[in-house]
């Protein structure tokens, strides 16, 4: 037998023994499902509230198909759509009732989450009634939950959400400043409290920007897309307080959620 053909018989037996030793996962890698299935998780300020048009199957969570989880679905298709987030939600409640929605196939998770834990709600309702020296008091004592127990809330939280959906990339958005200073407010509260609650918001996004970059997670700042559209500008994005719908108070309108948070979301996406 030639030399040649011993030297191929050689480099089959070579070949056939590599396949035969090989791993089946190397040789042959199993399918996977594609992560494509967006979930929206979150407080108020995702599921809507403010933006009117609320959903028939979302009243109590006041979820409105104008919200920027609804906007940014209509435009991406994903391949489920999973809009849980509701009216009122801390991190608490995010962890024990919406994470059902979560599962290997999710590729997208969007929330904004911290300040009902915050006692913003509170906070509200002592700027509206109570006056500038009220405002400040309740802003301070809002920076406080926020440094202790949000901060282990979101912990909790952001570790069950990476738990439940490993492949998802997870945005975590922000707040807007609610005060446009020295704007067109002739009323209310003087800018020296307007000031206290953007500087409330200030350090509530670097609690929740800290814990999300600690997770391994997307932090989306909408401060500056609401730049000129506070309280008090000439088109603000955001309603002013309201004593006889104080729930919408301070929230995003529709064209907040639009023009605000949606192309902010977009943009990380």
């Amino acid at each position: 037998m030639s030399q040649s053909r011993i030297a191929a018989g050689a480099a089959s037996l070579l070949l056939a023994a590599a396949c035969a030793f090989a791993d089946p996962a190397t040789a042959q890698p199993a399918p996977r499902t594609a992560a494509t299935g967006y979930v929206a998780l979150g407080d108020s300020y995702s599921s809507g509230v403010g933006a009117g048009d609320y959903l028939e199957d979302g009243r109590e969570c006041k979820r409105s198909s104008r919200a920027y989880p609804v906007l940014w679905a209509e435009a991406h298709a994903p391949s489920s759509f999973s809009f849980a987030a509701c009216n009122g939600a801390g991190a608490a409640e995010v962890l024990t009732e919406q994470l059902g929605h979560l599962n290997a196939r999710t590729g997208l998770v969007t929330l904004t989450v911290g300040g009902s834990d915050s006692g913003f709600v509170g906070v509200i309702a002592s700027c509206a009634l109570g006056g500038g020296k009220g405002c400040l008091s309740a802003v301070s004592r809002s920076r406080a939950r926020m440094d202790g127990t949000l901060t282990y809330d979101l912990d909790r939280l952001y570790t069950a959400i990476r738990e439940r959906a490993p492949a998802a990339h997870v945005v975590v958005l922000g707040y807007p400043h609610l005060y446009r200073l020295r704007g067109g407010c002739s009323v209310g509260l003087p800018d020296t409290a307007r000031a206290a609650l953007n500087e409330g918001v200030d350090h509530l996004n670097a609690v929740i920007a800290k814990r999300a970059a600690d997770h391994g997670f997307t932090f989306a700042d909408v401060a500056t897309a609401f730049a000129g559209h506070e309280i008090c500008s000439s088109h603000p994005w955001l309603h002013g307080v309201d004593v006889l719908a104080i729930t919408e108070s301070y929230h995003p309108t529709a064209p907040g959620q639009s023009l605000g948070y949606l192309p902010v979301l977009a943009g990380v996406a």
